[in-house]
């Protein structure tokens, strides 16, 4: 993306009401975030107290899948859907880490996230990174795109990142078809991450307080543990399967760890055969 068409895009931007992705970064201690974004996330973490900590722990959770599946699977093509704005371990960081000839792509809508979209393409000169503007409701359209196809080989195995995105995804949206396309896309030896905010947790008056916060703003959609395992139908669960993210391959994480009800967050790994 060239410095005209990142400007263009910022100056397209309604900062007036609050995004996922730079909501997301004020939880995270970044600084690319607006008043709107501050407000939103100050008004979650009151009825949620310990918001951040589960966007931590989701962070930390995607390091881990991605170190265990450069590593030990050995999968060196990855496609990031939903990236947000750049920070610490993004996706291409991780995986280089292991082998430097990696290949990334990353996919976003947000035009914030477009315009640092040059830090996310710093690649090991031995990898390659590239960024899709797109949205994962047409995966068809992040499927047939030149970048991807120019980036990743898919008649090899994929990562396949799905984190922290489907809960804004109402059931209007059919997300389930969504991740069913990409998923029949991807080769066999392929895997899907994916995690979604849970309300199995919380209680009635806070799961309501949730929902109402920012309803006209952000739109978002609990998931039972039932409708999260619904988007890894037909796959093969990786151990320790469908877990709290901050449960899911800890052992090597700082105590004291979090409670699943402290994160509300549901995440796994699982292979496509």
């Amino acid at each position: 993306m060239s410095e005209v068409d990142a400007q263009k895009l910022l100056a397209e931007l309604d900062t007036s009401v609050a995004h996922p992705a730079r909501r997301y970064n004020y939880w995270l201690g970044g600084t690319d975030n607006f008043p709107a974004d501050r407000a939103s996330g100050d008004a979650i973490a009151g009825v949620f107290p310990t918001i951040r900590t589960a966007v931590i722990e989701n962070r930390r959770f995607q390091r881990r899948a991605v170190s265990f599946l450069a590593g030990e699977v050995g999968l060196r093509q990855f496609l990031d859907i939903g990236t947000g704005i750049p920070t610490a371990d993004n996706t291409h960081l991780v995986a280089q880490a292991v082998d430097p000839s990696c290949r990334v792509v990353y996919v976003d809508n947000d035009p914030i996230v477009l315009a640092h979209s040059r830090a996310l393409l710093t690649s090991s000169p031995e990898g390659a990174t590239a960024y899709l503007d797109a949205d994962i409701r047409e995966p068809d359209s992040i499927l047939s795109d030149p970048e991807l196809l120019g980036t990743l080989d898919l008649t090899r195995p994929v990562g396949l990142m799905v984190v922290a995105v489907l809960h804004f995804l109402k059931d209007s949206d059919d997300p389930y078809a969504a991740i069913a396309r990409l998923v029949e896309a991807m080769p066999s030896g392929s895997y899907l991450t994916v995690t979604h905010a849970t309300n199995d947790y919380l209680s009635p008056e806070t799961a309501a307080a949730v929902d109402d916060t920012d309803r006209d703003q952000v739109p978002f959609q609990f998931r039972s543990r039932e409708q999260f395992a619904g988007f890894l139908d037909g796959l093969e669960l990786v151990e320790p399967g469908i877990v709290s993210v901050a449960e899911w391959r800890a052992e090597a994480e700082q105590p004291p760890r979090p409670s699943a009800e402290e994160t509300s967050v549901y995440g796994a790994v699982a292979r496509i055969p």
